[in-house]
């Protein structure tokens, strides 16, 4: 466990909007999230609400001033530490009375905290001098949660002047969101996803904040989310060899997560907490080593002894007692809880129709699309108001969305300049194109369905915001696409915030009556499902293909022997869980031994 932070979890970025002011609204109660800063308009906007909520003077920045993007970023940015600064000084100065949220903030920690226990027998004693004493000491302990940022690494596209002309790289989206975020006053951590961008990272270099004081400490941080211990020591050499450590590897189930989906070749989690677990300390002293012959290079000098890796895991866990494992076997610092708390109204953003829609799911309402102009898996939600958009501009044959923010723009097939493959634009010329091919009726309709599946998510991902906060929505783009993880199916009950985090800490359960496998075995079947149809979608013309899924099934196989070995280890869980894993195991080993693989033709 990280022994800085108050919890043993935190919030996950989720989409555009639904964590955009989560720090404002939990991180007085040391509980740490993650703001997505892709979209500066959005931030804009929402800065705006602040301002006018707080009566603060609002001064627009405009997409006329000289880097309007990394300025609306910063100044968002700079607002919501402002305002959970000013949080936390109010909170110090109250007395400890049942209700309020001093006491909110202790009773929610963890009960292995030693700040809770000091907590509980402070409320033993009797009213005296020394009670008062401790009290005082007990209000300076506290801490706010992280305000972390994130950048979907590949959302980097070129940027044009009012003229038309391209505009120098430090302008393309996501260097201007990383110079937005180096130039706030926030003292956290910035998580790199989706992603290895070579231009982005050694763009970091410019930046001060992120090498380490004489102490060793850094006031912006480098967090990458990874789905596998390669990706992570790629990733970290290449920082590291700028002199950029890599304070966390944050771990995400490549299948079991929300929004975009990043499967492995067959390389599932258990497995790979495995891998990091045996290699942490080896990765650990090479990046530093790295980074203190490039520090000695810079001139820099520091203390770095104490410069530890922090490692996490996020992606399907849905039991205290898994959360407990993973903390306990692993030895993580952190768990990633993200899907959940879309239910939770005091920490997240989900307007109301779509909060009940959640309210009413069945699982098969979850489901993995290929929905996102990235060409990367996207999970969804089959009621959300952005799918029933989509299908209605489908009869009448006006498919495709109107394109004003353009992040996700980046095919040419048809134009000089990159548009989006979501775009009424791109899927009336590709249908065009795909006209003219004469296709039988069912060869039509299945390259027809592929195109018209794309959907905008630059303004469905954004807009629950500000329905939720009744901000005007400019472009009146109103539908909302929400992107749960198939965890989301076993979590039904509209929570408050403590109930979530008791939840979390095994003090009450508010799982629904969904039965529900342990989290190693649900990816696991995610794993499998995917490999069907991958099977199912080949041609079996390509040897390079065959290949491909000879070697996923393998994997499996192999993960699924580690797992049999695993179920015995696995504490907290009671004698029918781990029999009950074991027999899923088997089944599911049966199914994938008989699941044939085509020969290649060629």
């Amino acid at each position: 466990m990280n022994t800085l932070a108050a919890h043993t979890f935190h919030i996950p970025v989720m989409g555009l909007a639904y964590t955009i002011d989560t720090p404002i609204k939990v991180a007085r109660f040391g509980i740490s999230s993650v703001i997505s800063i892709i979209e500066d308009e959005l931030m804009e906007q929402v800065r705006r609400f602040y301002c006018e909520k707080s009566q603060q003077e609002y001064i627009e920045i405009s997409s006329d001033d000289d880097d309007y993007r990394a300025n609306r970023i910063t100044a968002y940015l700079n607002l919501v530490n402002e305002n959970v600064n000013e949080q936390m000084i109010a909170m110090r100065k109250l007395l400890f009375i049942e209700g309020n949220d001093l006491c909110k903030y202790f009773e929610l920690l963890p009960e292995t905290s030693a700040l809770k226990i000091d907590y509980l027998k402070m409320l033993k004693m009797p009213d005296s001098a020394e009670k008062q004493s401790i009290q005082k000491e007990l209000r300076s302990r506290i801490t706010a949660g992280a305000i972390d940022v994130n950048i979907m690494s590949k959302l980097d596209k070129q940027n044009y002047s009012k003229s038309g002309e391209a505009l120098p790289d430090e302008f393309c989206d996501a260097m201007a969101a990383l110079r937005g975020y180096a130039n706030s006053n926030l003292v956290s951590s910035i998580v790199f996803s989706a992603g290895y961008n070579p231009r982005l990272y050694a763009y970091i270099e410019k930046f001060n904040n992120f090498y380490p004081d004489e102490k060793g400490f850094c006031k912006k941080k480098i967090i990458l989310k990874v789905s596998d211990f390669r990706s992570a020591s790629i990733q970290g050499k290449f920082l590291a060899k700028r002199g950029l450590f890599v304070s966390e590897f944050r771990i995400e189930s490549g299948l079991n997560c929300g929004g975009h989906a990043f499967p492995t070749e067959g390389f599932l989690f258990g497995p790979i907490l495995e891998e990091f677990k045996e290699q942490r300390a080896a990765l650990n002293e090479g990046l530093l080593k790295t980074c203190n012959d490039v520090w000695k290079e810079k001139g820099i000098i520091t203390n770095s002894v104490f410069i530890k890796i922090i490692i996490s895991a996020q992606g399907g866990i849905g039991t205290a007692k898994e959360n407990e494992f993973l903390l306990d076997y692993y030895k993580i610092d952190s768990t990633g809880w993200g899907s959940p708390f879309l239910i939770v109204p005091e920490a997240t953003n989900v307007d109301e129709s779509t909060l009940n829609q959640l309210a009413a799911a069945v699982p098969s309402d979850y489901y993995l699309s290929h929905a996102s102009p990235l060409g990367v898996p996207f999970n969804n939600f089959r009621p959300s108001s952005s799918e029933t958009q989509r299908m209605n501009r489908i009869k009448k044959e006006r498919p495709g969305s109107p394109c004003y923010k353009k992040f996700l723009s980046s095919n040419t097939e048809f134009t000089e300049k990159p548009i989006c493959t979501a775009s009424r634009e791109y899927q009336h010329l590709k249908i065009k194109q795909l006209d003219e091919k004469q296709l039988a009726p069912a060869s039509y309709k299945k390259e027809f369905d592929k195109i018209i599946e794309k959907d905008c998510l630059c303004e469905g991902l954004g807009a629950t915001v500000m329905l939720k906060n009744n901000i005007p929505v400019i472009h009146k783009m109103t539908a909302v696409t929400i992107c749960p993880g198939p965890n989301m199916a076993y979590f039904s009950k509209i929570s408050t915030l403590r109930e979530m985090v008791d939840h979390i800490y095994g003090r009450i359960n508010i799982l629904n009556s969904v039965k529900r496998s342990n989290l190693f075995v649900n990816e696991l079947m995610l794993y499998v499902d995917y490999l069907k149809k991958e099977i199912n979608n080949t041609t079996g013309e390509s040897v390079k293909e065959i290949r491909y899924l000879q070697k996923f099934k393998a994997k499996l196989m192999e993960g699924i022997d580690y797992y049999k070995k695993l179920a015995p280890l696995i504490k907290f869980e009671t004698e029918k869980c781990v029999m009950t894993m074991k027999e899923e195991l088997m089944d599911i080993e049966t199914s994938l031994i008989n699941m044939i693989i085509p020969t290649a033709i060629s």
